[in-house]
């Protein structure tokens, strides 16, 4: 076999230990799940896991960051669209907000494995919630902090702290949302989602709109 042929099979087994590990973490947790299962899953062995990953601490990690990194994008994408090129400040706002809404729904493996990191914190090795937070969460939070502080400059919001004016847009339009429905794991009919959003951007607005 070719170094070639060798190398492209390493990096699918890679990318299915990955697969299957992230279907395990988000079904078990990180302090249940075990190798042997995520081999299973995987269909590989645990001596191949073990070349590509020293312990289930390196997975967990590695799982993690690359899932964040998939929703990342995603919501950039979503934060360009939408407050991009402002047409109707409102309904921008609410069609980010119902974007943002909806991407447990689009990614439900990683908002699986966010309720066990959110049920397991205490037992998560501190490096990798940080690794998480900087390859996902807040990235997109800076972003989103930078759109509001252009919103303020043109006149369009008043904004004081854009950190502190991102998270509560955030909070108004998802913290219900996401609280009813576990990350997305119950359903939300799509009318009371809609009605949801809107009625945190109308909240958000009143507070910094311009005055």
């Amino acid at each position: 076999m070719s170094r070639e042929n060798v190398s492209r099979r390493g990096a699918e087994k890679r990318r299915a230990v990955l697969e299957g590990a992230r279907e395990v973490f988000g079904r078990d947790g990180y302090t249940r799940a075990s190798i042997d299962a995520i081999a299973k899953t995987s269909e590989v062995s645990t001596r191949t896991i073990y070349n590509h990953f020293a312990d289930k601490a390196e997975l967990f990690r590695e799982v993690v960051m690359e899932s964040a990194a998939e929703v990342r994008e995603a919501q950039l994408v979503d934060l360009d669209r939408h407050l991009g090129k402002i047409v109707d400040l409102e309904q921008d706002l609410v069609d980010l907000g119902r974007a943002f809404v909806l991407i447990p729904g689009e990614f439900r493996a990683h908002f699986a494995l966010v309720r066990q990191i959110n049920a397991e914190v205490g037992h998560i090795p501190e490096d990798v919630l940080e690794a998480w937070q900087e390859a996902g969460p807040r990235r997109v939070h800076e972003a989103l902090a930078r759109r509001m502080a252009e919103l303020g400059e043109r006149g369009l919001l008043e904004v004081d702290v854009p950190h502190r004016v991102a998270g509560h847009f955030v909070a108004l339009v998802g913290t219900e949302i996401q609280s009813r429905t576990y990350y997305g794991a119950l359903p939300l009919a799509e009318e009371e989602l809609d009605e949801i959003v809107t009625a945190g951007v109308r909240a958000f607005l009143r507070a910094y709109g311009p005055k």
